[in-house]
């Protein structure tokens, strides 16, 4: 830096990068729409920006505004969201959508207390969507951003004590431009820490706060943020059943909380279980042709799931117990089901492995 020149402030530098540098095409930019906004923001959380662009443009068409949202079944939002994961974000969403038409008269709010005190919104989301839809100067501290601030400004720790928490909210409270730029600084903040201030192998040569950047300067770039302290995720068991009759497959509606919140599956059994005796409890389905199909594992954030499915083929037509939340369903209609992705992806293979006979035995 030349002599007698002033560094540009933190916030400053990261507004001019990111005007220049940053990303400035997605769909969700260039308006004020908070819906849109809200919609981006609640998607985004946990999720990366490719995978969303697909998601957010099928979500539009469906449902272009609040209302229609609102207005919506359940199983048709869970149906859309179907592969995005983290599936409470969905039923958070269609909540907040129903509060919005209740409580705002179907207009989105712009200002952060009202917009916090909706389902499923956090400090970090609401700060995010009033910075954007109204200007308003909010902080946002997702895990990319807390990446780049706990970098720059050396703070280490286990990232989900509250110690560390509330210094990380400090900093990013006390960075906030003083005058215009909001927008472009918490985009800014939110590309840095998504294209150059990586986990692994971050672009320190190009980055427009490298100047002063603490973890650049004590060669802690590994060390920052610190690691938050994880024992080993555990891994549970379970069986599923694909109960295949006349092209159709039998799907159980499930619980609202849990995995796979208010998503339809597959029934399912104890993985030590005789299929057979538990399809004759739990099913009436007696004498039926069982066989295995090859297992496979999910990893959800704190355990694996190890799945043991079997495909049964009842001799007979079966009858569902008046008040079973259960339903019989195409196998040629999966594809726009409310389903957890891997059994949307088990279902997909035993059609296509389906003769065409076995589609209406």
């Amino acid at each position: 830096m030349a002599a007698g020149r002033a560094r540009a402030s933190f916030s400053a530098r990261v507004v001019r990068w990111q005007r220049g540098h940053g990303r400035n095409g997605l769909p969700w930019q260039g308006t004020r729409d908070a819906y849109r906004i809200w919609l981006s923001e609640v998607m985004l959380q946990q999720t990366q920006v490719s995978t969303v662009l697909p998601y957010f443009a099928r979500f539009l068409e469906r449902f272009p505004d609040v209302a229609s949202l609102a207005a919506a079944p359940e199983d048709d939002v869970l149906a859309l969201w179907s592969g995005l994961g983290y599936y409470a974000r969905a039923r958070n969403l269609h909540r907040a959508a129903r509060e919005v038409v209740s409580r705002f008269a179907g207009v989105f709010p712009v200002t952060f207390d009202e917009i916090a005190s909706l389902p499923g919104i956090g400090r970090s989301t609401a700060g995010a969507i009033a910075a954007f839809a109204s200007g308003e100067r909010r902080a946002i501290l997702d895990g990319n951003v807390r990446r780049v601030l706990a970098r720059h400004a050396g703070i280490a720790g286990d990232p989900a004590a509250a110690s560390t928490q509330a210094a990380l909210w400090e900093v990013a409270e006390a960075r906030l431009p003083r005058g215009a730029g909001i927008e472009a600084y918490t985009q800014g903040l939110m590309d840095l820490g998504a294209t150059l201030c990586l986990a692994r192998s971050p672009q320190c040569l190009i980055c427009p706060v490298r100047e002063d950047c603490v973890a650049l300067a004590e060669g802690r770039i590994d060390e920052l943020p610190g690691k938050r302290a994880r024992a080993k995720p555990p891994r549970r068991r379970v069986a599923m059943l694909a109960i295949v009759s006349r092209g159709e497959v039998l799907l159980e509606k499930r619980p609202p909380r849990g995995i796979w919140g208010g998503l339809w599956s597959l029934p399912e059994a104890d993985a030590d279980a005789d299929i057979a005796d538990a399809l004759g409890r739990d099913w009436a389905i007696h004498g039926a042709t069982i066989a295995a199909l090859p297992p496979f594992e999910h990893a959800f954030t704190h355990f694996t799931l190890e799945v043991q499915p079997w495909r049964v083929q009842p001799r007979k037509a079966m009858k569902l117990a008046e008040g079973r939340r259960a339903t019989w369903t195409a196998l040629a209609d999966i594809d726009g089901a409310a389903l957890p992705s891997p059994v949307k992806k088990l279902l997909k293979g035993l059609r296509q492995a389906l003769l065409p006979e076995e589609l209406v035995q």
